[in-house]
């Protein structure tokens, strides 16, 4: 039986999160989450060595279905891995799902990791506002990616490519051990009228 080790990735507010966790639920698997071992106590990074060292043992397992997008431990990441799931969704859908997010978490006032929790000033108006990342980083990542994944060293990933939260939804709804054990790849058959792509 071939092991599944999985990176969900896309721009802030794809969805990284709820799509790993999702999978990780179906495949029996851990969940790691980057930002949580990357976030220490009052929004504090950590060192970049400490950050590889804990990602490093949370990936030392045979099984895991990671979210996250850090360049920092991308090579970790990726080396390990063998199936990533880019969501790939358009600045419009990817912006709404980040406003929901936010205001659910600023009224709930949520822990997320370590203690912290989101505010409003930081997340509206400020330097630090993920929004603002979000218009900085989207047309980067999208160019980004598709050359990332003809690397050589990143010849023996298999990729899902989706590219809205319908298309998402239809590809998990359909995943389990059987389904992404094809042909000995990790890759699993979605109808052409989903327009999801694999490669």
């Amino acid at each position: 039986m071939r092991q599944f080790r999985i990176n969900v990735t896309g721009t802030t507010g794809s969805g990284k999160t709820t799509m790993a966790r999702n999978l990780a639920q179906r495949l029996g698997v851990p969940h790691v989450e980057l930002d949580a071992l990357h976030w220490d106590p009052n929004w504090t990074e950590a060192p970049n060595e400490v950050f590889r060292e804990r990602v490093s043992k949370a990936l030392s397992g045979d099984e895991w279905a990671v979210d996250g997008n850090y360049s920092a431990v991308r090579d970790i990441v990726w080396s390990k891995a063998n199936l990533v799931v880019w969501l790939d969704y358009s600045l419009p859908v990817i912006w709404v799902q980040l406003w929901r997010r936010s205001i659910r978490r600023v009224r709930s006032q949520e822990e997320l990791w370590n203690g912290n929790r989101e505010k409003f000033r930081t997340l509206f108006l400020s330097r630090d506002s993920l929004f603002l990342w979000l218009l900085q980083t989207y047309k980067k990542r999208r160019r980004e990616y598709p050359m990332l994944f003809k690397m050589p060293q990143h010849a023996h990933l298999k990729v899902v490519h989706l590219k809205s939260p319908k298309e998402a939804a239809v590809w998990l709804s359909g995943v389990s051990r059987d389904s992404l054990l094809s042909e000995g790849a990790l890759l699993q058959s979605i109808p052409e009228s989903n327009q999801a792509q694999t490669a």
